[in-house]
């Protein structure tokens, strides 16, 4: 049995999402520049290259990405054979979370549903812990912004409309989402489960390396052909026009109940901010 202080999970979490908010993923600027080539909007082509200039000026300055520092999710993997000591789990990470959004300058996003009183610290923290084999804890730290989350669905559809009906569910909405999540867009998609693990897998889904491919061929071929079509949308980059609307569609799925089929969709900004560490 490994002991592990919460004390370090708390450090993790501070440093991730202040990195997260401020450098921009390698995959993320790899995809940029591969948009750049196919681009055909002249307007497409000119946004492209001022989010790669962003993105550099946020990270020589160490400035947030974007205004928008997103609320505090928070992916833990923690290993059966870890005995966590120092205190409450919880607790660590949303201190993690408060030291980051504070000593890195981030905007607080948290408040109550109704008041709209900020929480002024950007806690409490989203959660979702999975307890996994070994003695690593593994850590991932993903700002989710407002633009991108409220134009996220979950949906159940008879498992009479098939593959063909998910798709045309995943397309529209993104056709009806247009400008407002900042694309090009990550897709993430859920297929399968429950109501709440399909939005799950569909967030999880975003994590995965922009250029990344399923294990999966059935669902590689869902997530190319998927692709394909929202691209052709012409929507484009920040809602202009072009042909570059996604910079790529995450697909899982899971088995579902005989009577349901679940679709969640996911939608994440071109930042695509997360970053992970294991300790």
């Amino acid at each position: 049995m490994r002991e592990v202080s919460v004390g370090e999970i708390t450090k993790v979490v501070r440093d991730l999402f202040i990195d997260a908010n401020i450098n921009l993923g390698e995959d993320v600027l790899a995809a940029f520049n591969q948009a750049l080539e196919v681009e055909e909007s002249p307007i497409g082509k000119e946004i492209l290259t001022e989010l790669i200039e962003n993105a550099r000026i946020a990270k020589e300055e160490e400035m947030p990405i974007c205004q928008d520092t997103g609320l505090a999710v928070v992916f833990i993997e923690l290993g059966q054979d870890v005995h966590l000591v120092g205190g409450d789990l919880t607790e660590a990470i949303n201190k993690g979370v408060r030291q980051g959004y504070q000593e890195g300058y981030l905007r607080k996003s948290t408040c109550h549903c109704f008041t709209r009183k900020n929480t002024g610290d950007n806690t409490p923290a989203i959660i979702h812990l999975e307890v996994v084999p070994g003695d690593k804890i593994k850590v991932i730290a993903a700002p989710k912004g407002g633009g991108s989350e409220n134009m996220s669905r979950v949906t159940m559809l008879t498992p009479a409309v098939g593959l063909e009906g998910v798709k045309d569910f995943v397309l529209q909405r993104v056709k009806e989402s247009g400008s407002d999540p900042c694309p090009p867009v990550v897709v993430g998609v859920g297929i399968g489960g429950t109501f709440e693990q399909a939005a799950l897998i569909a967030k999880k889904a975003l994590l995965r390396p922009i250029g990344s491919r399923n294990p999966d061929p059935e669902i590689v071929a869902i997530e190319e052909d998927l692709l394909g079509r929202i691209n052709n949308l012409g929507i484009g980059p920040q809602g202009y026009g072009g042909r570059v609307t996604a910079l790529a569609v995450h697909v899982d799925m899971i088995p579902c109940h005989i009577a349901s089929l679940l679709v969640a969709v996911n939608i994440q900004c071109h930042a695509q901010r997360h970053k992970e560490k294991t300790i």
